[in-house]
């Protein structure tokens, strides 16, 4: 909000410069964004809280001025004079959804004459950041940049029967708004109409109507200031995306008391610089009216929460100022004996947000200065324990970050075409009740989908080397329960190795992606691969991952799945480049590690030396390096140390249908030196079980 330093002075009597009057202001709480001189003076940009509506105008910043100043603040005092006609008997009012409107005031003036508005008004609204329109409508703007309380003018000949009145919108009922825009509303909206019922003349709270406008020939005029609900203005702004300066205030939580003061205010303006005659009274219906809410301050919980004192006096005078009205209701005993205050204080109606002790201890803290009360830690009741995941989630993390990966955490609100992107089939997506807007109006539900937008966003920023992971939750329902699981993704793409004096370029590839994988499945006793994978992938460089040094029975659950990104997928996505991703579930994983920490056993390293064999085997197309792993390790050779994969090559004098590859076996014995006779023995074995199990065969030399 912008707020014009000398239009504070009206209120209260402060002499310290602007650039103090926002330094104290920031101090004391209210964010201010900066302080600018122009032809209007100085101008504060302040970002007000969401759960301080009362600052969204300059009577509500002269408040807080006053209490921070030790200053008194000005009443407004509006006593505009009123004919002899009654208002009563000009203007029927009606509230028929009361849940929606808690307030409805009317005033009308007659013979006014609609003109633009004086130098001074438009410099005011100007430096606001408010286009003047007419003296009429630009009065009820400045009145609510004055106290907060938006209100709205209208034709009082244009409003048939001379009826007002809010209800529920009808489904498909239609407007055009003062924007000149025809907006077709639900019925989750109230409206306000007019004699006929069936026509709406404004959408409550947020915009009126075209058909009932001020214009230059206006010469009675209603003026109209209500109260509408807080959470149904938030809707229904962001449901027709019409977001004004009524909604901004209305949708945080106005000043219900504030309405019939803004009425008198405006009208007082009316007359002044368009003339006219006021009917005497106001019609006002109140059905929401609410009492007063009690809260209690006491010095104990003051002292327990804030570790230090503040002086009663000001306490009482800082209550004061913010319109607390404390009342000192006694004393109680503190922890040493002595005898502490306690108040009582009353909560104004324009800061519905303070209703407990905490909230009052707050208020007073920040306006008597945060930095005068010293840093000091509470006293420790308990012990502090680390939850079971810490030690198996921090290795995770850092062998993921010893492997080159960068941490991320990304906002789990997506788009929904985005999300069924990587959704699998039989997942119901978590949808918000209220989202920030269309691309945020889900829960994830997976981290696929926030990882390749990171990948996006930094390839779309000159970064083409990027390896991320993020350590989160996927969100779904089961039926109306809904789920959060925790789970670890990985995304890639770019280079492996960047070029360097002695090393070539080398493309990140899916083998990259596995072996990363299986750096981390070392942790848990290692990982198992089946083939397959989710619709997402490419259809030859994918795979399934799961727990276990033993394979998997075919039908068991993943723990995650791995991949390089379709290019169908790519492309939603504008990814030009191969991108590769991977997503694990992360308790099963996490459970696995803690037990094989446990079962870690170290043995001394071996006497005697190492054998290795290398067997160059053709095998058929569809072999699995796995199966090979398997056949060997079926003979229960107990020598057997390790069995890797060493090369694999396809082409020229290797059959159709075939490819070669040669496995590398290690032999060690812990009781004595292996025999040349004895590795013969068992690579014998090995041949032998390799040809009747899959077919394989030796290639010449």
């Amino acid at each position: 909000m912008k707020v014009i330093y000398k239009w504070l002075q009206e209120f209260v009597d402060v002499t310290a410069s602007p650039a103090d009057v926002a330094s104290r202001l920031a101090l004391s709480g209210t964010n201010i964004g900066s302080v600018e001189n122009g032809p209007h003076g100085a101008v504060i940009d302040a970002e007000v809280g969401s759960n301080r509506p009362d600052c969204l105008a300059h009577y509500g910043i002269a408040r807080e001025l006053g209490a921070v100043y030790k200053l008194p603040l000005k009443p407004i005092s509006s006593r505009p004079a009123e004919g002899t006609a009654k208002a009563a008997e000009a203007i029927k009012v009606e509230i028929q959804s009361p849940e929606l409107c808690g307030r409805f005031t009317a005033r009308v003036i007659r013979g006014a004459k609609i003109q633009p508005s004086p130098k001074w008004l438009k410099d005011r609204l100007e430096a606001s950041g408010v286009a003047s329109i007419s003296n009429a409508v630009d009065i009820s703007n400045y009145v609510m940049l004055e106290l907060g309380h938006p209100l709205h003018t209208y034709d009082y000949d244009k409003v048939r029967d001379h009826q007002i009145g809010v209800r529920r919108a009808k489904a498909g009922e239609k407007i055009r708004t003062l924007d000149g825009l025809e907006r077709t509303l639900d019925s989750s909206l109230s409206v306000v109409y007019d004699g006929d019922r069936s026509r709406a003349v404004g959408i409550a709270g947020i915009m009126g109507g075209a058909d009932t406008e001020i214009s230059f020939s206006t010469k009675n005029i209603l003026i109209e200031c209500a109260w509408f609900e807080p959470i149904a203005v938030r809707k229904a702004a962001r449901s027709l995306k019409l977001h004004t300066e009524a909604s901004t205030r209305f949708g945080r939580g106005v000043d219900p008391e504030t309405a019939e003061l803004a009425s008198r205010r405006a009208a007082e303006l009316i007359l002044e610089l368009a003339g006219g005659e006021l009917l005497e009274g106001v019609v006002d219906v109140y059905p929401g009216k609410r009492a007063p809410k009690k809260i209690q301050l006491t010095r104990a919980e003051f002292l327990r929460v804030m570790g230090a004192d503040v002086p009663d006096r000001e306490i009482e005078a800082i209550l004061s100022a913010l319109g607390f009205a404390p009342v000192r209701v006694g004393e109680n005993r503190g922890a040493q004996g002595s005898l502490l205050a306690a108040w009582e204080c009353t909560q104004p109606s324009w800061r519905a947000e303070v209703e407990r002790e905490i909230d009052l201890i707050e208020e007073v803290a920040r306006i008597y200065g945060l930095d005068k009360f010293p840093p000091r830690l509470p006293a420790a009741r308990q012990g502090a324990e680390r939850l079971a995941k810490f030690e198996p989630e921090l290795r995770v993390r850092e062998r993921l970050i010893g492997l080159g990966y960068r941490e991320i955490l990304t906002i789990p609100h997506v788009a929904e075409e985005r999300d069924a992107l990587f959704r699998p089939e039989g997942v119901t997506r978590a949808r918000l009740a209220n989202p920030l807007s269309e691309e945020a109006s889900i829960l994830r539900s997976n981290g696929l989908v926030t990882m390749a937008a990171a990948l996006e966003w930094n390839l779309n920023h000159g970064q083409r080397n990027v390896r991320l992971f993020e350590i989160g939750r996927s969100y779904r329902l089961l039926g109306s329960t809904s789920l959060e699981t925790p789970i670890l993704t990985i995304g890639a793409t770019g280079e492996a190795r960047e070029k360097g004096i002695y090393d070539t370029a080398r493309q990140y590839e899916f083998a990259d992606l596995k072996g990363d994988l299986d750096a981390i499945g070392a942790l848990a006793g290692g990982f198992q691969w089946q083939e397959g994978g989710a619709a997402w992938t490419h259809a030859a460089r994918r795979g399934t991952v799961h727990l276990g040094r033993s394979n998997p029975a075919p039908h068991s659950a993943a723990l995650g799945v791995a991949g390089q990104l379709a290019r169908r997928v790519a492309d939603k996505f504008k990814l030009r480049q191969d991108v590769f991703l991977a997503e694990m579930e992360l308790d099963s994983l996490y459970e696995e590690i803690r037990r094989e920490k446990e079962a870690r056993r170290y043995e001394p390293l071996p006497r005697f030396p190492a054998v290795e064999r290398d067997f160059s085997l053709l095998l058929a197309d569809g072999t699995a390096f796995s199966d090979v792993v398997k056949t060997i390790r079926s003979l229960r050779i107990g020598e057997i140390t390790s069995i890797e994969a060493a090369d694999l090559f396809r082409g020229k004098n290797v059959p159709p249908g075939k490819y070669s590859l040669l496995v590398r076996v290690t032999f060690q014995s812990r009781e004595a030196t292996l025999t040349d006779r004895q590795t013969s023995d068992f690579s014998l074995k090995i041949v032998s079980a390799l040809e009747e199990q899959l077919g394989a065969r030796l290639r010449a030399s």
